[in-house]
Parts: C-alpha cells; sequence; structure tokens
C-alpha cells in the first residue's frame, strides 16, 4: 500500500507541476513554442482568447487534485484535464505534428492515469 500512496504523490504532484505551469502560460499568454503556449495554440488553429479560459480550468484541477477530501472536486478535475489533453493530442494527430509536439500530451494521459488509479481510498468519489 505505501508503494501505491508514493506512486500516486509522484504522479499527482507532476502532473499538478505541469498544469500549473502551463496555466501561467495560457493565463499570461506568455510567448512559447512549448505546450499549451500561444505560438501552440495559434499552430492549431484555435483563437489566443481561449488561452486564458484553459488557464484557469488547469488553476481549479490543481486546486481540486491537491486539497484534502472533496473525492466530487476530484473526479471533475480528472474528467476534465482527461478531456481536454485528449483533445490536444487529437488536435496534434490531424494536424500532421510530430511526435514531439504530441509527447507532452501523452505524458500528461499516462500522470492522470496513474493519479486516478493510485489514489487513496479517501480521494475516492463513492455514492455510499
Amino acid at each position: 500500500m505505501k508503494r501505491n500512496k508514493i506512486i500516486y504523490w509522484i504522479a499527482t504532484v507532476w502532473l499538478a507541476v505541469g498544469l500549473l505551469s502551463t496555466a501561467i502560460i495560457q493565463i499570461f499568454k506568455i510567448q512559447t513554442e512549448g505546450a499549451g503556449g500561444v505560438q501552440n495554440i495559434a499552430h492549431l488553429g484555435y483563437p489566443n482568447y481561449i488561452l486564458p479560459l484553459l488557464g484557469i480550468w488547469k488553476l481549479l484541477a490543481v486546486v481540486a487534485l491537491l486539497w484534502p477530501k472533496k473525492p466530487l472536486w476530484k473526479e471533475w478535475a480528472y474528467a476534465g484535464i482527461f478531456f481536454t489533453v485528449t483533445g490536444a493530442l487529437y488536435s496534434h494527430i490531424v494536424s500532421g505534428d510530430s511526435f514531439s509536439f504530441m509527447a507532452p500530451a501523452l505524458l500528461y494521459i499516462v500522470l492522470i492515469a496513474a493519479s486516478w488509479y493510485f489514489r487513496p481510498a479517501d480521494r475516492k468519489f463513492s455514492l455510499r
């Protein structure tokens, strides 16, 4: 069980740091060619005005993932991040981008899956 908790926290913290860094880039529309940056969004054909909204959603997801308890918030955060990241991955695929453009999205998917799968019982949502 301790191994699972370690895996959970490594994946969750790494995911949160990634989300936080791209949220800052998106909220402040920082000029960067990295994942989630202004040039990347333009390259995929999305308008720049979507960036602050994506950034705010990512900040909220980080809060939900790291906040003690509140398992329903966490489920929503995992779902929202998953939809956003798979949408980004799909956009890169249909744009004909190389693997290097898709790698951040694939890493996010792995981190989301690991964090969700290994989360402790008190962080799981239950209707009971």
